[in-house]
């Protein structure tokens, strides 16, 4: 395995280095990766490049911590740009902000550039700058809950299948009921709802909610607002079609999302970032094959997207990776191993660039071993090679014009022509307000949603209940004075009797009247029975 540019060495000894660069003689539009690395040497007369056309077969952008992956994807983005393709960018430690400026050159870009035969020329690329939410420089961008999903968001929340099979039946209760969910007081709202008193029957035809499984993920909305991301859900809701725009010279505009203040929220910007690409997947129609795609997207971090993901998620994440090839969309995952990606991903990601690996623990050695086993077979000995690669220096394997995996090659990669580094925070600024999308997306919108229309139910239900309590109170002091007057007259004193009842009542007038009334109904007796009266 010995490679020389002397032209004195025999052929035999020259062959493999001129087979694996054969593999990269393409014919069609290509994008320039760097130099073939052979037997210790750089050999600029062989390139290694990636067809154009193949960007939207996916690809994958691993190494260790410091080993050149962001310069990697932002000497890819460049070359996109160049070509007219948009290119979408995770800046999640702020430091690609530097494309939009020319590079700097200097004696490390010169001896660079003459090894791996490069023009270099300091340029700069159209750029948009966005932010999540607003949180951070950048146009904001935001999603609304119901454009977000159960699926995602129960990711986000960190719930478990039963409590996201919950949070999918609260979501359809809402759409049914025209309960628009659009941030997360919302969603707050409409759980809350549902285990109340007045809305338990809404479920009782469709599964029900148990009132614990809708305390653990109020309680995740809480946690998860207090972290901020109650910015990120609402509305002006981003058009992510605008992703898919070119400056007026023909070149690619580079999308950056700036993502350093949410550092902190790793699940949170992984997560959202699967949303911008699913909400790609939905709206952009069938294309098929281009001879080149419609946007690149980066998706930097990737290992956090997988991390405690359940299934149904992780079946969302291949499903779209499969799929949206097919609407022009290219996707770089960009993580430290390959292992960090599942499978059935992994095997849809047609392009790799392999940066160093480290193997200073039992983990990492493993970590080397599983690396190696996803390449084809090669002329090199990779775990010798991933080990030893210098920064900016990778192991290179694509897919040919014909879909069929390119010779793998160590290759010393170009340097970007765009600033290596953040631009200055006023420039950025500058940057971002001077955009015709600031004053579309800038400022939030809080029109009637769920919360406003439970709130207006349950104050009209309030309003209703107290007029109905108001009137019962009513009605009972009513009864009750009735009574209290009743008992009034019975207990009131009598007043004083007139001379003719006092004649009346007395003891002698009582006594005369029984003795004639004695007197009078003996003589009454006698004329009914006709009997005589005695004489005297």
């Amino acid at each position: 395995m010995s490679e020389s540019t002397d032209p004195a060495v025999p052929a035999d000894q020259t062959g493999p280095a001129d087979k694996i660069a054969a593999g990269y003689a393409f014919t069609g539009p290509a994008l320039d990766l760097g130099a073939l690395l052979w037997d210790g040497g750089c050999l600029p007369d062989r390139q290694i490049r990636i067809p154009l056309s193949m960007l939207n077969r996916h690809g994958l952008v691993a190494g260790a911590t410091g080993t050149g992956k962001t310069k990697t994807l932002q000497l890819i983005a460049e070359q996109l740009s160049a070509h007219g393709v948009p290119v979408f960018l995770a800046d999640v430690k702020g430091d690609v902000s530097g494309i939009s400026a020319p590079g700097t050159a200097g004696p490390k870009i010169e001896e660079r550039a003459r090894e791996v035969a490069q023009k270099w020329e300091p340029t700069a690329y159209p750029s948009e700058f966005y932010s999540l939410g607003g949180i951070g420089p950048g146009i904001p961008v935001r999603s609304t809950v119901t454009s977000f999903g159960p699926v995602l968001m129960s990711k986000v929340l960190q719930l478990n299948q039963t409590q996201e099979q919950s949070l999918g039946l609260i979501f359809h209760y809402a759409d049914t009921k025209g309960l628009e969910l659009i941030d997360l007081k919302d969603l707050r709202a409409v759980v809350a709802f549902l285990v109340s008193d007045q809305g338990k029957a809404e479920l009782k035809g469709i599964g029900g909610l148990s009132p614990v499984t809708a305390g653990v993920i109020l309680r995740a909305l809480t946690a998860f607002e207090q972290q901020g991301a109650a910015e990120f859900f609402g509305e002006p809701e981003f058009d992510t079609s605008e992703f898919l725009r070119t400056a007026p010279d023909g070149r690619g505009l580079v999308s950056v999302l700036e993502l350093p203040a949410v550092q902190d929220k790793p699940q949170l910007f992984s997560t959202f970032l699967m949303w911008l690409l699913a909400d790609l997947y939905h709206d952009l129609p069938e294309v098929g094959d281009l001879e080149q795609p419609k946007l690149v997207f980066f998706f930097d971090e990737a290992h956090l997207l997988f991390s405690g993901a359940s299934k149904a998620f992780l079946t969302a994440i291949t499903q779209t990776v499969r799929l949206i090839r097919s609407k022009g969309v290219g996707v770089f995952f960009v993580t430290q191993t390959p292992k960090d990606v599942p499978a059935d991903v992994l095997a849809q990601l047609g392009n790799r660039v392999q940066h160093a690996l480290r193997a200073f623990t039992p983990d990492d050695a493993k970590a080397l071993k599983a690396t190696v086993r996803t390449f084809p077979n090669s002329a090199y000995d990779l775990e010798e090679l991933l080990t030893g690669l210098g920064t900016g220096e990778a192991v290179v394997t694509v897919l040919s014009e014909k879909g069929a995996p390119t010779p793998v090659a160590a290759t010393r990669l170009r340097a970007p022509q765009s600033l290596m580094g953040p631009i200055e925070p006023a420039a950025l600024d500058r940057a971002v307000r001077s955009s015709p999308l600031w004053s579309r997306y800038a400022e939030p919108v809080d029109r009637e949603s769920a919360y406003e229309k439970i709130s207006a139910e349950q104050a009209a239900a309030e309003a209703q209940a107290e007029a109905a309590a108001a009137a019962a109170e009513a009605e009972k002091q009513a009864k009750e004075a009735e009574k209290e007057s009743a008992r009034a007259a019975r207990s009131a004193p009598k007043p004083d009797p007139s001379l003719a009842e006092q004649v009346v009542g007395s003891g002698l007038f009582r006594s005369l009247a029984r003795s004639i009334g004695t007197q009078l109904g003996r003589e009454i007796s006698r004329s009914v029975f006709g009997t005589a009266r005695k004489r005297r």
